[in-house]
């Protein structure tokens, strides 16, 4: 049974997480689930905006499943558990479409290392953030140490980390975490989303890139693919390809 849904419309994605029961906590069929449809709209150009919503009103997510990883070995919880969730939430922070993460409930640990791989969030007023993890003798691992700290102050990142505190959608919101605190975050993020596929689609995503490139994310990756797109579109580039098909010495003139 699927507990993350892809809902296509218009043009926008939304990835629905739908396991209320367990406050939308990620398991292991939901993370596999993530990452496919992740892959489906990234090689899909009539996708132009993705949202990641959730199902209920308590709970945006409440992190990793501790069903889904308290009994593996420490070897297993290191090379699979924690290195997949990470390779799958990078995965959606570099999706090359603009994301919004729409925050109706409490954000807690990978669901608050989630919404912080999206590239906006929409927060409604009673939610709040926090890190947990130390409470049940782990660390973060999605990047909560490290992504969240470009997103948030370092004081507000140890606060919950350290000290067991909520950050609530108010403090949020003037600390630039979220982009809006609207008691219909749903129809705050439509709003955004809405202007975002009137944009140029390649305007958008070279912006991302370039954005992403300055503040880290991927860094390598980025400057090699925005190079990558220039030399593409280059004489040079068709003319090396119909030379090695034609098994002949290229005729380059630098254009």
């Amino acid at each position: 049974m699927s507990e993350v849904h892809l809902i296509l419309d218009a043009g926008i994605a939304e990835l629905r997480l739908d396991n209320p029961a367990r406050l939308n906590a990620l398991t292991r069929d939901m993370l596999d689930q993530l990452d496919a449809h992740l892959h489906a709209i990234d090689r899909d150009p009539a996708i132009r905006a993705v949202m990641v919503t959730a199902t209920g009103e308590k709970a945006f997510c409440t992190g990793a499943d501790i069903n889904a990883w308290g009994d593996l070995s420490p070897a297993d919880f290191a090379r699979h558990w924690v290195r997949d969730g990470h390779r799958i939430l990078d995965r959606l922070a570099r999706l090359s479409k603009p994301t919004i993460a729409v925050l109706n409930g409490h954000a807690f640990g990978g669901g608050l290392e989630l919404a912080a791989a999206c590239d906006l969030r929409v927060m409604a007023p009673g939610v709040t953030l926090a890190l947990p993890e130390a409470g049940v003798g782990i660390v973060p691992g999605w990047s909560g140490t490290q992504r969240l700290l470009r997103l948030l102050p370092e004081l507000a990142v140890k606060e919950m980390a350290l000290f067991g505190s909520r950050i609530r959608a108010d403090r949020a919101l003037a600390m630039g975490f979220v982009a809006t605190v609207d008691a219909d975050p749903y129809a705050a993020a439509m709003a955004l989303l809405d202007r975002a596929i009137g944009l140029s689609p390649r305007a958008v995503e070279i912006s991302k890139s370039m954005i992403h490139a300055a503040v880290g994310e991927d860094r390598a990756a980025m400057v090699e693919a925005l190079g990558s797109a220039a030399i593409a579109a280059s004489d040079d580039r068709a003319e090396g390809v119909a030379a090695f098909r034609d098994k002949r010495k290229p005729a380059f003139t630098g254009r």
